[in-house]
């Protein structure tokens, strides 16, 4: 009997590691908001690191996060980092292209607590007195982000911290 339960046992799990292998090799998260806002008031919130602290989701989480900014003050070769609790982790931001009041796009680097290559990515439409801004996130899935995802879901936890981050974005550019 308990050879069976154990052979039962191995069968799963096996047929739990095959299923993650076929997961994408790839994953794109993506969130957009209407602001009524002009995209001109809104794009210095995303396009400097220091106006961060004001919108994003992640900078209330850890109140002692330590961040460093480098690089250019604002706009391409803008480098922020950041090392904070265990919800928060540590990593690097570096804008790669910044082109006014319609799209940033970024390098995003996580060290801890998991390390992560990602691309961050911020659009702006503009639609008579709106704008549409959409974040997004993509980069490769390893098997152990494919096993993990069996688990989690970083859609669920990425989107609904970028669904805050832009409802905060909204409320700051709308005054």
């Amino acid at each position: 009997m308990i050879k069976v339960v154990v052979i039962a046992i191995a069968a799963l799990l096996g047929g739990v590691l095959i299923y993650a292998a076929t997961r994408p090799d790839s994953f794109r998260i993506e969130r957009s908001a209407v602001i009524k806002a002009p995209p001109e008031k809104i794009f210095p919130y995303l396009d400097d690191f220091h106006r961060w602290t004001a919108w994003s989701p992640w900078e209330k989480i850890d109140p002692q996060l330590k961040r460093t900014y480098s690089g250019a003050a604002s706009g391409k070769g803008a480098v922020y980092g950041w090392e904070g609790n265990s919800k928060v982790g540590s990593g690097s931001m570096e804008i790669l292209e910044s082109v006014p009041a319609s799209r940033i796009s970024m390098k995003l680097d996580f060290f801890k607590p998991f390390e992560a290559h990602n691309s961050t990515e911020f659009k702006m439409e503009r639609t008579g007195d709106t704008t549409t801004v959409t974040w997004a996130m993509s980069g490769p899935s390893p098997y152990l982000s494919k096993l993990m995802g069996l688990m989690f879901s970083m859609e669920n936890l990425v989107g609904g911290q970028f669904e805050t981050g832009l409802a905060n974005l909204k409320t700051i550019t709308e005054k």
